[in-house]
């Protein structure tokens, strides 16, 4: 059995596929196996995973979005570690052996993520003082947005048992959705190194997409009914959704979008009258 398993997501990415399969192929750490989950490429993915079959498990599905990829991704996974990496970004080479070698030395930590590069249209960028990462119980610290990349986590195999898997219902913003449900049940360790690149600003990118706020409204409003949450994390949650919806209400009104925006103003009344 591979100790970790790498899950990389697709969906016709396959000049990005490839330099995401090498960053994987080229780690200084090497007991691992690597899945390549096609979520209905209509490129020439396909072929490139069976020239490449002695290097990774290939799987395809009909097209349901990056949760349901991921998911049959982990259902696949022999590894006592899971990670993920998504297709357009890279990891550096020795980001498999730091993380593992942290998650060794702490039989305790289920979770780590680490730092990342950015890179927007090919010119590095520096995050701003909001996406700023934090070791702990980070749950307060995830409202606003998502902090931690797909691409930087580790998991022990259990944690999927206690937390369960990404919402398919989702289509953007399921990694947020995620993280919000983990962080209530344990603590995320941080690794303060660049293991990952993240790349972004192409046009496939759902992140650059308006209106995303949605989705993220909507897994706020999943954690109400959560008993691990306090009164006060409770309060915090419904403040996001109420300032959220607001904006979202405001957007899909001046877009003529009745029925998106008597949603939100819907969302906003009962949030207010609780």
């Amino acid at each position: 059995m591979p100790e970790t398993s790498v899950i990389i997501p697709t969906y016709n990415r396959l000049p990005f596929l490839r330099e995401a399969v090498e960053s994987v192929l080229k780690q200084t750490y090497q007991d691992f196996e690597l899945i390549v989950v096609d979520d209905g490429s209509t490129d020439s993915t396909a072929i490139y995973a069976r020239e490449n079959a002695a290097h990774l498990k290939y799987i395809f599905q009909k097209n349901q979005g990056p949760s349901a990829a991921r998911n049959r991704g982990i259902k696949a996974a022999q590894g006592e570690f899971i990670t993920f990496l998504d297709s357009d970004d890279l990891w550096q080479k020795n980001k498999l052996d730091v993380q593992l070698q942290f998650m060794k030395a702490r039989t305790n930590c289920r979770v780590s993520y680490t730092n990342e590069i950015w890179i927007r249209r090919g010119v590095r960028v520096n995050p701003k003082k909001k996406h700023s990462k934090h070791s702990g119980c980070i749950f307060e610290h995830c409202l606003p947005l998502c902090i931690v990349s797909p691409s930087s986590v580790m998991m022990r195999r259990e944690f999927f048992d206690e937390v369960g898997f990404f919402d398919e219902a989702l289509p953007a913003c399921e990694d947020y959705d995620l993280w919000l449900r983990a962080s209530l049940h344990m603590p995320f360790h941080f690794i303060d190194k660049n293991l990952i690149i993240k790349r972004g600003g192409h046009s496939d990118q759902l992140s650059t997409a308006w209106g995303l706020d949605r989705y993220r409204v909507q897994a706020l409003l999943k954690l109400l009914d959560k008993p691990e949450l306090t009164p006060e994390k409770k309060q915090k949650v419904k403040a996001y959704i109420i300032s959220k919806s607001q904006i979202l209400a405001q957007g899909f009104n001046k877009r003529g979008k009745k029925k998106e925006t008597a949603y939100y103003q819907c969302v906003l009344k009962e949030q207010l009258a609780n």
